[in-house]
C-alpha cells in the first residue's frame, strides 16, 4: 500500500517525513482511506476491522492507563509509518489522537517541550487538550521502547 496522501484530510507530515493520519472514530471512513494500521485510544476495545489494530486502553481527557506500553505501540505505529498506512484515531480525533501525534513527533526527534505546538501547528488547534496529556508527552523520550 502506498504512503498517506497529503490531501488525505487528517494527514501530517512529521519532519523526518513520515506520514500519519489522525481520526476521530465517528468520522465516516472514505473508499482508499483505508489504513494498514489503526492504533485505537479508546477505554473499551475496538471491534475487529480488516487491516491490523492495536488498541491502547486511555479514557477520554486522560494518558494511557500503561503509559509505558503506549509508548511501545506508537513506536511501533511510528517504525511502521516509514512505509506503511498509519493512523491514530480517538472519540473526537483532537484530544487523545493529538497527545499520540505529539508522541509520535517527539520519537521523529522533535523536543518534548515542542511536539504540542508542533502538532497544534500542523493538525489541530485544540490537539492535546489537558495537562495531564502535556505531561505524557513530555515524559516521553525519543529511545523509548
Amino acid at each position: 500500500m502506498t504512503p498517506w496522501d497529503l490531501e488525505t484530510t487528517g494527514v501530517v507530515e512529521l519532519p523526518s517525513g513520515r506520514r500519519v493520519r489522525g481520526r476521530s472514530a465517528r468520522a465516516p471512513r472514505r473508499p482508499g482511506e483505508e489504513p494498514t494500521l489503526a492504533v485505537h485510544l479508546a477505554g473499551r476495545r475496538p471491534p475487529s476491522e480488516p487491516w491490523d489494530v492495536r488498541w491502547i486502553r486511555w479514557r477520554d481527557f486522560w494518558v494511557p492507563s500503561r503509559p509505558d506500553e503506549a509508548t511501545a505501540t506508537l513506536r511501533e505505529a511510528y517504525d511502521r509509518a516509514t512505509y506503511e498506512r498509519v493512523e491514530v484515531r480517538c472519540g473526537g480525533g483532537i484530544g487523545r489522537t493529538g497527545t499520540a501525534l505529539a508522541v509520535l513527533c517527539v520519537l521523529d526527534g522533535v523536543e518534548p517541550h515542542d511536539a504540542v505546538a508542533w502538532v497544534r501547528t500542523h493538525y489541530h488547534h485544540r490537539a492535546v487538550e489537558t495537562p495531564m496529556q502535556q505531561g505524557y508527552v513530555r515524559r516521553v523520550r525519543p529511545g523509548s521502547r
